[in-house]
């Protein structure tokens, strides 16, 4: 048990009514999960209002209660604890009852559309091939060291966090990457953590069914460098053209990395092909498994981040080069008969877009490219038409189908994305809403030397259909239909 009083340290308070002289259990936001004598946090989400679950929270053992808007009903022997902002606080609440454990590593954070998980993952990977102990926080899993638990959110909330950062001083871990999300930090999911660094990727069309103007997701993006510590380094795209933005206000060390401008660590591509590509970084040649322009941006940031940890150059070099592609993330493999199927997280338009230009770059041109693709249901719905148009102008066939159609109907989605097709490219799609079926038509379609793209879900191995979530991993679909046409 903690004194109340210790987990309030650094909250900005409006007022207290009872006493914070008090031992506390645990620090809850869910009523669900309160239990004797624990605090309990109420947060104005964007489905429900923690304050509605007060009284409830209070009757199964709750002896503290930190809210932005006091009850009318005050229950005697019960602290009270008014907020400004009840997600802020949780935050810092919660690295307090955890004994601040982001400052006891090097925790550094991965924003951006695209590329966190890559980055994030990989540098996870070159680290432990370092020879550290490393932590991992991202939307496939997180690792502490070797451990390895189920991950449901890009950015955890701020409990489940600094539980994770815990139990990595514990296991005696030196660096953390994190992958860090505009709605964690929209949300406050980050703040009490220390920093010792951020990266950012790139920004794209994506979420604004939450952030509602690109203005708004990209000034979020930006939060987290803003708030980085002046010992901290803020490594940017400078190719990127909001990589300035993001460095305008931080008072940390300022670093960028491009491939078609000047910048600090200065990468090309040599040389590119299936079984992967050889890049220039700074003057000094390396190969990498990994394929196309993106995942040079994503080496070249993963080059740059270990430099300024303090990883010898060619040491990083060679790690680089023995990296593994990430799960779901250009994840490819060539059937008996010679197509190449690739599965790719692609679910933004210029995620997509850079995919299918990495395979025109690969390809000899005699292969049809024959594209999977769907889009989300319960999401940034504008990002819909653009991806039909992407996939069927870059595509010999494009083939519509379902992501996670979630609450909205799976035709209605797919009719949005045929809105964006050109009258030219009409003739090059279908549309099968069954995920399965559609896969298993791009197989039938598909000649020796063509090459399939399954793109949206990558690592995800489900599909949710109005609540219900059904196995579904593309990377095993693909590849047992395709060696069933084999025989």
């Amino acid at each position: 048990m903690k004194l109340l009083k210790d987990i309030l340290y650094g909250v900005s308070l409006s007022a207290v009514n009872g006493s914070t002289d008090i031992l506390v259990n645990d620090v809850r936001f869910d009523s669900r999960k309160v239990g004797m004598d624990d605090v309990f946090v109420a947060i104005k989400g964007t489905l429900t209002d923690g304050h509605l679950f007060i009284a409830k929270a209070i009757d199964t053992g709750a002896k503290a209660i930190v809210c932005e808007t006091l009850p009318e009903q005050i229950v005697n022997g019960v602290t009270y604890v008014e907020v400004k902002d009840g997600n802020t606080a949780l935050a810092v609440m919660a690295s307090n009852f955890y004994d601040n454990p982001s400052k006891n590593l090097k925790l550094v954070g991965v924003t951006g559309t695209n590329g966190k998980t890559t980055v994030s993952s990989l540098l996870y990977q070159l680290f432990k091939k370092a020879g550290y102990k490393v932590g991992l926080l991202s939307t496939i899993k997180i690792l502490v060291d070797e451990t390895e638990y189920k991950t449901t959110h890009t950015t955890p909330d701020a409990l489940t966090i600094n539980e994770y950062l815990s139990l990595m001083n514990n296991a005696g871990v030196e660096f953390c990457f994190m992958e860090v999300s505009s709605h964690g930090i929209h949300q406050k999911r980050t703040k009490g953590l220390v920093f010792a660094g951020a990266v950012f990727t790139n920004l794209s069309h994506d979420h604004l069914d939450y952030h509602k103007t690109f203005a708004e997701y990209r000034d979020t993006k930006k939060i987290l460098f803003d708030e980085l510590p002046k010992k901290a380094f803020a490594l940017t795209n400078i190719d990127d053209k909001n990589g300035a933005v993001m460095l305008q206000n931080t008072k940390a060390k300022k670093h960028t990395y491009a491939l078609r401008t000047y910048a600090d660590y200065r990468g090309q591509v040599l040389e590119a092909q299936f079984s992967g590509q050889l890049l220039k970084i700074n003057d000094k040649e390396v190969w990498s498994r990994l394929i196309g322009h993106f995942n040079a941006y994503n080496l070249l940031a993963i080059y740059a981040t270990a430099d300024l940890l303090g990883l010898e150059h060619l040491e990083t070099l060679r790690l680089l080069s023995e990296l593994e592609t990430v799960d779901g993330r250009f994840q490819y493999f060539i059937s008996e008969k010679k197509i190449t199927a690739i599965v790719d997280y692609a679910h933004t338009p210029d995620a997509l877009k850079n995919v299918l230009e990495t395979i025109a770059n690969l390809r000899t041109g005699n292969e049809n490219v024959i594209t999977v693709v769907g889009c989300g249901g319960d999401r940034d719905t504008t990002k819909r038409p653009v991806m039909g148009h992407i996939a069927s102008e870059m595509s010999n066939k494009a083939i519509f189908t379902s992501d996670n159609p979630r609450t909205e109907s799976a035709a209605a989605i797919i009719a949005a994305m045929e809105a964006g097709v050109e009258p030219q490219n009409v003739k090059k799609i279908l549309s099968i809403e069954n995920r399965k079926q559609a896969i298993k038509t791009a197989c039938q379609l598909a000649d020796a030397n063509d090459i399939i793209l399954v793109a949206g879900k990558g690592h995800e191995t489900y599909q949710e259909t109005n609540g219900t979530r059904v196995d579904f991993d593309d990377f095993k679909i693909v590849k047992e239909l395709l060696k069933d046409l084999n025989k």
